[in-house]
């Protein structure tokens, strides 16, 4: 099996992408932790502390209309002001030092979730443009990696600077880390062509620039059956996530604390996922790559039901092995499949439907949780998973299978010339 991350690391481009995405997920993973442990020292309320991260969240619900701004210019000036403007706006947090200034907090950081989703769009078009095709699967696998480890990391140091310094510390840290990744995409050697004149001008409505990347994705045979079974394994990860502390405390009768380990092994799961999801890639269709990694998510989350302390371990490196294949594979195959000029619509709204389910769940099984206990609620989660993957596989199977990877297509294409000589 080849494994294609030392070619990554090695590709100028992929490198330096890497870098940005790394220093700038170090800074969002602190600032996370730290927006809602600000707002509860300031104000005392639990409902304002998750409040928080309802503003990151919710714009995550407009991807469609975001992603649309991010193909009506050129990708790597847009992502460079966009971390320069981020890197402009957190220092005004410096002003937040009493509960009446709360409102700012909440405005920065709806500004914050809503860059998130413009960057991402972005980024999905100017991977395409600047990591070769064959790439890209261990690019998305050694990006997820990055990003998890940094998840692992930057909440203990934000929360130590936090404690040190207070939460104003936190937010010039991560505006440090914003004017570093703008940095690094400076550094990106990429021929964008301009948008079409079509995408830039008026004649075109802005509904219907919308409605164009959502009909594409929607119409897409086999984007839209990843990004459907992706949708519903995501919104049982909530569920899943909704039960952790009863799973902790219930089942395995430990202190809440316990939660941070089954965290870390999890996303030491998703690293391991990451590093190697690139080589699976190019030796299986990727629905087949998915549904896999949903079965394996699955059999983790039913595990947890078990009254064992050995057995909740494996099961959460599982999760964390498991999930991510959904979105690494999702995510290829947006970057291969989908014109240029409609990436970044159809990758936000691919987020987006991705995404969405996982917070939405997570509220749905935290209300059933006291009435149906959480070892039925986490199994039956399990039960769902599963199903979409043998309906991916099977819908894949009805179709003649998913599209090629790479390699694949290129033996494809000379066994058919093959064949028309041979006509």
């Amino acid at each position: 099996m080849s494994w294609g991350v030392g070619r990554v690391l090695r590709d100028r481009n992929a490198a330096f992408y890497l870098g940005g995405v790394v220093v700038s997920g170090f800074g969002s993973s602190a600032m996370a932790l730290a927006g809602g442990v600000w707002a509860k020292s300031l104000t005392g309320s639990d409902s304002l502390a998750a409040l928080t991260t309802f503003c990151v969240w919710a714009p995550m619900l407009l991807g469609p209309l975001i992603g649309t701004i991010a193909d009506r210019v050129r990708r790597k000036p847009l992502l460079i002001w966009t971390n320069l403007s981020m890197a402009a706006l957190l220092p005004a947090l410096v002003l937040l030092d009493s509960e009446d200034r709360i409102w700012l907090l909440f405005a920065v950081l709806t500004v914050y979730g809503i860059t998130i989703v413009l960057m991402d769009a972005a980024e999905a078009a100017l991977v395409a443009a600047a990591v070769p095709e064959e790439l890209r699967g261990d690019f998305n696998g050694l990006r997820l990696t990055a990003n998890e480890g940094m998840k692992l990391l930057a909440p203990l140091i934000g929360a130590g600077l936090f404690i040190q310094f207070g939460g104003q510390s936190v937010a010039l840290l991560d505006a440090v880390t914003f004017a570093v990744a703008a940095a690094a995409f400076t550094l990106l050697r990429v021929a964008e062509s301009s948008p079409s004149p079509a995408a830039r001008a008026d004649r075109q409505p802005w509904t219907a620039q919308v409605s164009e990347g959502v009909r594409f994705l929607r119409t897409h045979p086999v984007l839209w059956r990843l990004v459907v079974a992706g949708a519903v394994t995501m919104g049982m990860a909530g569920v899943n996530g909704a039960a952790l502390y009863a799973i902790v405390d219930s089942g395995l009768h430990r202190a809440p604390a316990f939660a941070g380990m089954l965290y870390t092994v999890q996303g030491a799961g998703s690293v391991l996922s990451g590093l190697f999801a690139g080589a699976l890639l190019r030796r299986m269709p990727e629905r087949v790559f998915t549904a896999a990694g949903i079965l394996l998510f699955a059999l983790g989350v039913a595990l947890r039901a078990l009254p064992s302390t050995p057995v909740v371990l494996v099961a959460s490196a599982m999760i964390g092995a498991g999930l991510p294949c959904v979105l690494i594979a999702a995510m290829t195959a947006v970057q291969r499949e989908t014109p240029g000029e409609l990436m970044g619509r159809v990758a936000a709204t691919a987020n987006t439907l991705l995404l969405a389910p996982n917070p939405v769940f997570l509220a749905l099984g935290a209300g059933l949780l006291p009435f149906v206990g959480h070892r039925l609620l986490i199994v039956t989660a399990g039960v769902v998973a599963a199903a979409s993957a043998f309906m991916l596989l099977a819908g894949g199977a009805r179709k003649g299978g998913a599209v090629p990877g790479p390699a694949a297509e290129g033996e494809a294409e000379e066994a058919g010339k093959a064949a028309e000589t041979a006509g």
